[in-house]
């Protein structure tokens, strides 16, 4: 069975439609997909509609924006009620503040001399919740640098990068509660990707786990050989469940489905004693809202 537990649609900033996301994992030979867009939940139902047309188990989940002493971390989230109202509060200021952090890197942009447009970045990234890599986007289509990989520079968008912006961010102890309270469980997402900027510890993480964390990715295709043996060793230590996944973005990064992927004992173990244990092919965790 091969699982990628990681993964993004154009409800955020993919670029395959959530239908054409479950269509590639079929076409890649996964048997479960997870679709974790940005901070929404919005590509949930037409994800699920898919999988029972494709024959792919779909998990539903979430990728959290966080910050933990100055530093951005991602929380995956898994198996959660997405209408707990104080979670659903807590995502809809995530997604808002993309918006208003959008504007201002582009106006950094322009200030820098790059000639993109907000409207521009709009219209690349269509109905989505607006990320960084859309204003990437926008860098490539004008000719200053030659791929999206290349706009996540510190002369560029980088963390603490010339157009960098500060946006709302969650606390990830605060997540671990938001998605305890409303049935879910938590994977730290690409923990040692040291070329997005700065990392937690692996204190920092030993006292998340000791919180809650399920999970921590392992495999990832932005973790080399040295880090995968770090966190994967860091993972035994903590009792945490080492996770593979691709963190596919469509034609907006190189990657590809199922490059990485979460061996079916792990998934076993991190569904095992939820309501979304073992997903039955393309439904909605049991406390999702129908």
């Amino acid at each position: 069975m091969r699982i990628d537990l990681h993964t993004h649609s154009s409800c955020s900033d993919g670029t395959d439609s959530p239908t054409g996301l479950i269509a590639a994992a079929k076409e890649s030979g996964l048997d479960v997909v997870a679709i974790t867009d940005h901070d929404t939940t919005a590509g949930w139902d037409e994800a699920a509609e898919a999988g029972e047309r494709f024959d792919v188990t779909v998990v539903p989940g979430a990728e959290l924006s966080c910050r933990l002493d100055g530093i951005q971390v991602h929380i995956l989230g898994y198996a959660f009620d997405r209408e707990e109202p104080e979670f659903a509060r807590e995502r809809n200021l995530l997604r808002d503040d993309r918006e208003r952090r959008a504007k201002l890197i582009v106006e950094r942009c322009r200030e820098l001399g790059a000639p993109i447009t907000w409207e521009q970045v709009r219209e690349i990234a269509g109905n989505a919740a607006i990320g960084r890599p859309h204003v990437a986007s926008a860098l490539v289509e004008a000719g200053v640098v030659p791929t999206v990989d290349a706009a996540f520079s510190s002369d560029w968008l980088a963390d603490g990068g010339r157009a960098y912006v500060d946006k709302y961010a969650l606390d990830p102890y605060r997540a671990l509660d938001l998605l305890r309270a409303s049935g879910g469980f938590a994977v730290f997402a690409h923990p040692a990707a040291g070329r997005r900027g700065r990392i937690v510890t692996d204190e920092q993480i030993a006292a998340l786990a000791a919180a809650g964390l399920r999970g921590i990715e392992v495999d990832h295709v932005d973790h080399d050989a040295a880090a995968r043996d770090r966190i994967r060793a860091l993972a035994r230590e903590l009792g945490l469940v080492p996770t593979g996944s691709s963190d596919y973005h469509g034609t907006r990064k190189t990657v590809r489905l199922g490059q990485n992927t979460t061996a079916p004992e792990a998934y076993e173990a991190l569904f095992a004693g939820t309501n979304g244990a073992a997903p039955k092919r393309a439904a909605r965790p049991e406390d999702a809202p129908r």
